[in-house]
């Protein structure tokens, strides 16, 4: 899924492309991707845009008369532009927008359909998109940990709760603990003050400098390699390769969809957690310190 880095790319890269600019016309290609019926879709035809921002991991496209495009990228939504002359739609799209200098196409990979469109009007109804979730960039420590600790949850599940904490999922939270050196399935409300500032000042590095890395390495095109695995990442997705830092290979745990990844060495203390379908399996063959994997 899309993070607060690929998303901030996204939205600075649109608001270059397409505000002050009328949006001609929107093609439905997969008319289940929109979730809303009033306003019609029609009424966003012909409006100017205003402004693109973000909100939590949606994309919100600003036009008159207090109408909102409120995208949502989910596990597989990814948005390509495709230049004026370029009449070649990508087979997976969702819905296209049409702009005089370029159409946005709104695209999904696999069958699940969990990519969504909405059309709403005026501020209220917009706000029902918004999650709560604090805004680390803009917040102090005190801030950061009082949100830390409002529920007693895993690390982990609480830098993933869009009610918590913006813009944050899978593969930022498992780069973000890593940082800070602390176990995934640590309780929020066990964390000392320097444990909680340290996960505080990696929150707000990890996700200044990928944003600032996938801003350099969009420059002035459009963001087309927007994808959760990145081979500069240290743990996520790079399961039983050396940890950057000590040298161990990194561990995982695999629930439903997902995996955190993190390293045994630098966050448990050398202990590898228990996954839940593996750690049965093997019962007492289970390895339970990084060294006994030799």
């Amino acid at each position: 899924m899309p993070e607060l880095p690929d998303v901030v790319v996204y939205v600075e890269t649109l608001q270059r492309r397409i505000v002050g600019q009328t949006l001609e016309r929107i093609r439905l290609v997969n008319p289940f991707v929109l979730r809303s019926a009033v306003p019609p879709i029609v009424e966003a035809q012909g409006k100017r845009v205003q402004e693109v921002r973000r909100l939590g991991k949606r994309i919100v496209i600003a036009l008159e008369e207090e109408l909102f495009l409120v995208i949502h990228l989910m596990i597989a939504g990814r948005l390509r532009w495709l230049d004026a002359v370029d009449k070649r739609a990508p087979r997976i799209s969702l819905a296209l927008f049409d702009f005089r200098r370029g159409t946005l196409a709104f695209t999904e990979a696999g069958t699940k359909r969990r990519a969504s469109l909405h059309l709403v009007r005026g501020d209220a109804a917009l706000a029902h998109f918004d999650m709560g979730g604090l805004e680390v960039a803009n917040a102090d420590s005190a801030a950061f940990r009082k949100r830390l600790v409002r529920e007693n949850h895993t690390l982990k599940r609480a830098l993933t709760d869009p009610r918590l904490f913006s813009g944050i999922g899978n593969a930022y939270s498992d780069e973000i603990l890593h940082r800070a050196k602390l176990s995934p399935v640590a309780l929020t409300q066990k964390l000392s003050d320097a444990e909680s500032e340290r996960l505080f000042t990696a929150t707000r590095e990890v996700l200044a400098e990928w944003t600032a890395r996938l801003r350099a390495e969009t420059g002035d095109g459009f963001p087309d390699k927007v994808t959760a695995f990145r081979p500069q990442m240290a743990v996520h997705g790079r399961y039983g390769e050396p940890c950057p830092v000590c040298g161990a290979p990194v561990q995982r745990i695999v629930y439903a969809e997902n995996e955190t990844n993190y390293c045994a060495r630098c966050q448990t203390n050398g202990t590898i957690l228990a996954d839940r379908a593996l750690s049965r399996l093997l019962k007492a063959s289970w390895p339970r310190s990084i060294d006994e994997l030799g």
